[in-house]
Order: structure tokens, then C-alpha cells, then sequence
């Protein structure tokens, strides 16, 4: 059972850990590694170019032309991923692996050992260990983001914008067919999707919230605090977005347009519609 792992990048030239990386693929595994370049204006194309070609098999390259965001860029990922026809699981993590292999995988053996599941998350605020490290301001603003996340959701989720997930592949198109309408906080929007297909009696089955062992924030992160003081905004227009505008706006095929974009180091197929 072969599980892809999506790494979005944007300007990360200088901050990835090839090392780490190339040492966890290399490694006798069934991952397979998607890095999604979001249009960043520096080089790091290039270090994608360099990694994948170490090992053409276990790692691609998706370089979107134009940036569209964390959101877009896991969005190609997953949709990629799911049309090679080869994943039996696909999740993302973040490009400075705040969130780490090993806790990446002990996500995917909760997800493997229960089939009832069709989704496990990292969470920062659960039963956190002292391996989570917050600054005080962002750790304050969780906590109002909490608040409104739980308003929109009702669900019982501590912390949806940990930035690891792994799913099974056939929820993908329930995932990722549309486009988000957030370039940042499309996890809120994912359990909103889910829980409008599956119903909330249902969903609450197929998730599952696990405590990470670390997370470190990274200072040179790119939502700046700017960016997280709109966060309560951002989550009133998804609210806004999901019960009232799609109601009277249904969005029909032809008005989505996907990014440009180019594939390296796959067998040649098309990335579906």
C-alpha cells in the first residue's frame, strides 16, 4: 500500500532539509514524496529538480507557474497523487517539517489499523506533549481561533490547522474536486466538505484528532502575524462562503479554472479535470 506525502513550497530555497528528506525516501518504504512548488520567486525549482532527480522513482515535482497558495498547491498535489492510480493513502506535511517523519507515520498506522477511519490528523492542542513548542501570542490566538473554528465546524476538533493529514485516496475527490475559497485555512473548509457529504452523525466516526509527539514553530514561517490577525475574518467569510453564497451560486465546471502547471519525474498520464 503505497501512501504520497505532499510537501508545499513556496520560496524555500534556503530553508529545506534536503538531507532529511533524500534520508527518509531512500529508506526501504512505500512513500513516495509530491513537491508542490507554489510559484516562488526564488530557486527553488531548482532544489526540487536536484532532490527528485536522487530518486526519480519515490519523488515528483509539481510546479505550479503562478503562486495560489498552501491551499492550491496541496489541492495539485492531492489531485495528482489520486490520478496515478498507485496511492492507497495521501497526506501533506509542511516544507520546514515542523511536524516530522515518525509522527507523520504513526498518523498512517492509526489510519491503516482502522478502517472505519477516513481521515487522522496531527493536533498541537491535544493532550499536548512537551515536545509542542508555541510562542505566547500565536498560543492566545489559537485560542479565539478555536472558538470560531468550533462554531463553523460544531465538530469536536482542538486544532484543524495542524499541517499534517493523511487520508485514504477515495475521499480525494470529496476533498479536493473544488477549489477552496481560502488560500490558507482550506483544512477548516475540508472537514466542512466532509461533513456535508458524509453528514455529522457520520463524520465524527471517520476522523480521528491524534496528539503529535513535536511541533516546533519556526520563526521565519510564512503566515506572518498580519496574516493571523485576519484569521477570524477569513474564517467569518468560509462560514459566509459554505451557507449562504453556495446556495445561491452553485459552481458549475466550466467556471474553474485550474493553475498552470508541469509535472516532473511520473509516468506520463493526465492530471484528472
Amino acid at each position: 500500500m503505497k501512501t504520497g506525502i505532499i510537501i508545499p513550497c513556496y520560496n524555500e530555497e534556503k530553508r529545506l532539509h534536503v538531507a532529511a528528506f533524500l534520508d527518509f525516501i531512500n529508506k526501504k518504504n512505500n512513500f513516495h514524496l509530491c513537491f508542490v512548488n507554489d510559484g516562488s520567486k526564488d530557486d527553488t525549482i531548482r532544489v526540487l529538480k536536484n532532490i527528485q532527480s536522487e530518486n526519480p522513482f519515490k519523488i515528483s515535482v509539481i510546479d505550479i507557474k503562478n503562486n495560489v497558495g498552501k491551499a492550491g498547491a496541496v489541492r495539485a498535489g492531492a489531485r495528482y497523487l489520486h490520478s496515478r492510480g498507485d496511492m492507497n493513502f495521501v497526506g501533506f506535511i509542511d516544507a520546514d517539517l515542523s511536524t516530522d517523519f515518525e509522527d507523520f507515520d504513526r498518523l498512517l498506522k492509526t489510519l491503516k489499523t482502522n478502517n472505519k477511519l477516513s481521515m487522522v490528523f496531527g493536533s498541537r492542542a491535544k493532550n499536548a506533549s512537551e515536545g509542542i513548542e508555541k510562542d505566547t501570542l500565536r498560543a492566545c490566538l489559537s485560542k479565539i481561533i478555536k472558538m470560531l473554528v468550533f462554531f463553523i465546524l460544531r465538530l469536536p476538533i482542538e486544532d484543524t490547522q495542524c499541517g499534517a493529514k493523511v487520508f485514504r485516496t477515495n475521499i480525494i475527490p470529496v476533498l479536493f474536486k473544488r477549489k477552496f475559497f481560502s488560500r490558507w485555512l482550506f483544512d477548516v473548509e475540508m472537514f466542512l466538505r466532509m461533513k456535508k457529504h458524509f453528514g455529522k452523525a457520520i463524520i465524527v466516526n471517520k476522523i480521528y484528532e491524534q496528539p503529535l509527539q513535536r511541533w516546533v514553530h519556526m520563526d521565519d514561517s510564512k503566515l506572518g502575524l498580519k496574516d493571523s490577525l485576519e484569521i477570524p475574518y477569513r474564517l467569518v467569510s468560509i462560514w459566509f462562503n459554505y451557507n449562504v453564497l453556495q446556495n445561491l451560486k452553485p459552481i458549475h465546471k466550466e467556471q474553474i479554472q485550474e493553475p498552470i502547471k508541469e509535472v516532473f519525474g511520473l509516468p506520463a498520464q493526465t492530471i484528472a479535470a
